[in-house]
């Protein structure tokens, strides 16, 4: 009788220990254990795995706040529907640093955290639909300047000067209504990010500015993209599949910084492209290494290959690594855009893509 008390009581503690934590749900009806995400995330405590895959579950509703995972990993955020559950925030960058010394809070999702998935969401920064213009605004971070210069003679001392613009006066920043707008950004650490049937919607550039040239491993598959002038902009290794790219700017839709390895890159594979008539596709001013599998091009797209910017710094340490395979256009394919692959194309897989680091579920 002892024994099989004990057992017992042994089953149940192992039980409690291994059971999984239920998801954690918000809901803006007060139906859910949370009317914000933000709360939601910070009920989550600040653990590693040891804790467990933890879940949030977001109901259909639109929730107007801005977004920080800091120090909170192995967490999923996940939508009811991916149209029903908008994420939005009002934030041009230079707004916010001109009174911030960087990019932490610059963006509608802020992300310090690693091992996250994000599922089924529209995360917008809405500055540059609801902007009716450019606006000048007196700037506390002056711009003007070497942009790594801090500024010794205000009280801003210590923060990094911002590039000045043409027309800019000292002590004064010129926001753009089609200017810098994060919907999603990340920092140095931010690794193991999952994206799946999410849409970033921003006017302006760097709509999805996922930021770690030495650790950066990011898979999106099945997304919506749309945004100004480099809107999708991956640092280090980035897998994007089945995604949807639309482009508000006639200078570049995609970017990729692959200076901290040689082995970085960024694989578009499937994907669609639409946007303003004459849109190049892509560009680059730092290394990097771009492979376009299947993608479609719209007719109205410009006939101008991925091109390096000139007057960048220094030119690329691995020359230019541009590389198709299949790609095709609506209206006829520019020549620029045949197959070129330096390897087979059946060999472009998400493991060799990460080099099998990381096998994203």
């Amino acid at each position: 009788m002892k024994a099989t008390l004990l057992l017992a009581t042994c089953l149940l503690i192992l039980n409690q220990a291994f059971q999984v934590p239920r998801p954690i749900v918000v809901s803006p009806d007060g139906k859910g254990d949370f009317r914000t995400i933000q709360a939601a995330i910070e009920s989550v405590p600040m653990a590693d795995s040891s804790g467990g895959e933890r879940v949030i579950l977001i109901k259909n509703g639109v929730y107007r706040e801005k977004l920080f995972i800091q120090k909170r990993h192995f967490l999923t955020l996940r939508g009811e529907s991916e149209r029903g559950v908008q994420i939005v925030f009002t934030q041009a960058r230079d707004l916010w640093r001109c009174e911030h010394p960087d990019d932490s809070g610059a963006a509608t999702l802020n992300v310090t955290a690693h091992d996250l998935r994000f599922e089924k969401l529209t995360v917008i920064n809405d500055y540059g639909f609801r902007a009716n213009a450019d606006t000048t605004i007196t700037c506390l971070n002056e711009s003007g300047g070497n942009s790594s210069a801090p500024r010794t003679d205000r009280p801003t001392e210590g923060r990094p000067t911002l590039p000045r613009e043409t027309g800019e006066t000292p002590g004064t920043k010129r926001v753009r209504k089609d200017g810098h707008q994060f919907a999603f950004r990340s920092f140095p650490g931010a690794t193991r990010l999952v994206f799946k049937n999410c849409t970033f919607r921003a006017l302006g550039g760097d709509t999805v500015s996922p930021w770690d040239v030495n650790g950066g491993l990011y898979y999106f598959k099945n997304c919506t993209m749309e945004g100004g002038v480099d809107f999708y902009c991956p640092r280090g290794w980035a897998w994007a599949e089945n995604c949807r790219f639309i482009c508000h700017n006639k200078n570049a839709a995609i970017w990729h910084d692959g200076s901290g390895a040689e082995s970085s890159r960024t694989v578009l594979k499937n994907c669609t492209f639409e946007g303003n008539d004459g849109f190049k596709l892509g560009r680059f001013h730092r290394d990097a290494q771009f492979y376009l599998i299947g993608c479609r091009f719209p007719k109205n797209m410009a006939d101008a290959d991925i091109y390096w910017v000139e007057g960048s710094p220094a030119p690329p340490k691995w020359g230019r690594r541009v590389y198709y395979h299949n790609c095709h256009r609506n209206g006829g394919d520019y020549a620029w855009h045949r197959d070129n692959l330096p390897i087979s194309a059946k060999d472009v897989t998400v493991s060799w893509a990460f080099e099998g680091r990381w096998l994203p579920r």
